[in-house]
């Protein structure tokens, strides 16, 4: 099942580099290039050799393959060769319904991607992938489109019944229990004897949230010491061994670990339950949503391939082996 293009699939940008592949600009009509320069056609769509090359040198520079042996090549260009003819048939199909990325969406499109990365380095990210701001320009524009494509002709076909909800819900029933969690503070001192002090200090009536605010290590101490709820397992073993055995509102006795000498307060006590349907519809909702807009796009996407008239010309793609060549050569 093929993922739908999102922007969390342009991060890292090396990545992207490598994938995002920018249709729209290497496409040309069949009958105006010579066969030898001719990869595919898709819907008499050409995708030039120049161009698939080009982009299979990018994405195996970012690999970890050092030889480069027709067997090693061998993978990437039959998966990038997959990889044109999707985004072709994509957008093609958007092409159809008039479908199209506005210059300011693909604007704000750049400027998140450059936002992943400190200033400055965006460029430098670009120039390692020998990608040009016009090229990143192109992908957003291809990947933006193929979004709105999706969105307007396969998930808005989608809905979910309530027995849908309900029949998930009741099968991944596991996945809404909720283990015992405790609610405690902590109190954290470098000696044994500082740890005493501030115990007689608690029994003596003084709070045990002004007092981790006052002298207690740990970062925690800001907001009293509190640790928030957690689930066994969550926390080192030896706080485990101490906070599931007090009752809420009691101080545990001085603890050693590695961090130093503690004091527990357990603040409040969640068993264990599982939780109703009413509590987790809208995340049944949207999990029971994600799976059928992905099978939706699995059958749309497979529909537009098994429509479609693509030649690929194994000559010329043989005859590539990663490094591209210039095209006079390559036409001799």
């Amino acid at each position: 099942m093929r993922p739908s293009p999102t922007r969390a699939s342009l991060v890292p940008l090396t990545v992207a580099l490598a994938l995002g592949v920018g249709v729209s600009a290497c496409t040309k009509p069949v009958m105006e290039t010579p066969e030898s320069l001719v990869v595919a056609s898709v819907n008499g769509e050409v995708l030039s050799r120049a161009d698939f090359e080009q982009e299979l040198w990018r994405e195996m520079a970012l690999s970890d393959v050092t030889q480069r042996t027709a067997e090693d090549v061998e993978p990437f260009k039959r998966a990038l060769l997959d990889t044109y003819i999707h985004r072709m048939l994509l957008l093609q199909e958007a092409r159809k319904h008039n479908i199209t990325a506005s210059p300011e969406e693909v604007d704000r499109g750049v400027l998140r991607l450059s936002g992943d990365y400190p200033a400055g380095n965006f460029n430098e990210v670009l120039a390692q992938g020998q990608l040009s701001m016009a090229e990143l320009r192109s992908r957003e524009a291809s990947r933006l489109t193929i979004e709105k494509l999706f969105a307007s002709h396969v998930y808005s076909r989608v809905a979910v019944t309530e027995e849908e909800l309900r029949a998930w819900y009741a099968a991944h029933d596991t996945d809404f229990h909720e283990p015992e969690r405790v609610h405690a503070a902590q109190i954290v001192v470098k000696g044994l004897d500082e740890a005493r002090r501030l115990q007689a200090q608690l029994k003596s009536g003084k709070k045990f949230a002004d007092l981790a605010r006052r002298y207690s290590l740990s970062a925690d101490a800001k907001v009293g010491g509190d640790l928030g709820l957690f689930p066994r397992g969550q926390m080192p073993p030896a706080f485990d061994e101490v906070v599931f055995k007090l009752g809420v509102g009691q101080v545990s006795d001085v603890v050693s670990t590695e961090y130093g000498f503690h004091l527990f307060r357990v603040l409040e006590r969640k068993p264990a339950r599982k939780r109703e349907f009413a509590e987790v519809r809208n995340l049944v909702e949207g999990k029971v949503l994600e799976q059928k807009r992905a099978q939706a796009q699995e059958t749309f996407e497979k529909e537009l391939r098994q429509k479609a008239q693509v030649q690929v010309n194994e000559a010329t793609l043989q005859a590539i082996r990663g490094r591209p060549v210039p095209q006079q050569a390559a036409a001799e």
